[in-house]
């Protein structure tokens, strides 16, 4: 299969897995008596269904790295298709669950984005814009190469990338980092009032460097004098 039939592939599995998750989601805070998680509370459930959800996010990213493993050819090739198959997942997850629960209604709306380690926060607009970075990073590594070998950033972009992946990390989780214990109860008490916007600003610049230098590369290629047939 060609790498375009290979990202076509990983893409419609994503998205298929996307209905899947939005689909559970909807069921379980349907379950939990509110569609919408920014509320108090919202993670006060039973500690069964709390290790159960824990347990399917593990899952979730145990699948999204076996179907980036089957795609690539090599660890370079398999990272490009897991940041594929992670980006269109998470972006396919709020188209699907828009329709299927009536939330989020707007970009801004607060969510739970994981619970591994602590519960992470933050506006539906912040994970889905990293998630548009990692679909582009990962189609330029996986399509844009020489040959059989993917297109790959230089380590100071990767460095810059590693430091926005953390800082983000930090504004996702900073209440929980923040909470006077982490315990279940201190935990689930937890409702963020404000969402940092400028250091996460600072993260997915951070974040962009290797979307930069691939693309640059790109441009610096296709305006290179071509050699006659």
């Amino acid at each position: 299969m060609r790498e375009s039939g290979r990202w076509i592939t990983v893409v419609i599995y994503a998205v298929a897995m996307a209905l899947v998750e939005a689909a559970v989601v909807a069921y379980i805070r349907t379950l939990i008596g509110s569609v919408d998680p920014y509320r108090a509370g919202a993670l006060a459930v039973p500690a069964w269904l709390m290790r159960t959800e824990i347990a399917r996010e593990a899952a979730t990213l145990v699948m999204l790295a076996t179907v980036a493993w089957l795609a690539g050819s090599n660890w370079r090739a398999r990272l490009g298709y897991f940041l594929i198959a992670f980006g269109v997942w998470d972006i396919f997850y709020y188209l699907f669950l828009a329709p299927i629960s009536g939330w989020p209604r707007s970009l801004l709306a607060w969510d739970v984005l994981f619970l591994i380690p602590l519960p992470w926060w933050g506006p539906v607009l912040a994970p889905t814009s990293i998630a548009v970075l990692m679909l582009v990073l990962g189609t330029q590594i996986t399509q844009f190469g020489k040959g059989a070998e993917p297109l790959w950033p230089h380590l100071l972009s990767w460095s810059l990338c590693i430091a926005g992946t953390l800082l983000a990390l930090y504004v996702f989780m900073a209440d929980a980092i923040h909470a006077p214990k982490w315990d279940a109860e201190t935990l689930n008490s937890i409702l963020p009032v404000s969402f940092n916007w400028l250091l996460f600003i600072v993260a997915l610049v951070l974040m962009a460097a290797p979307v930069v230098e691939l693309a640059w590369w790109r441009k610096k290629v296709d305006q290179s004098p071509q050699p006659p047939d």
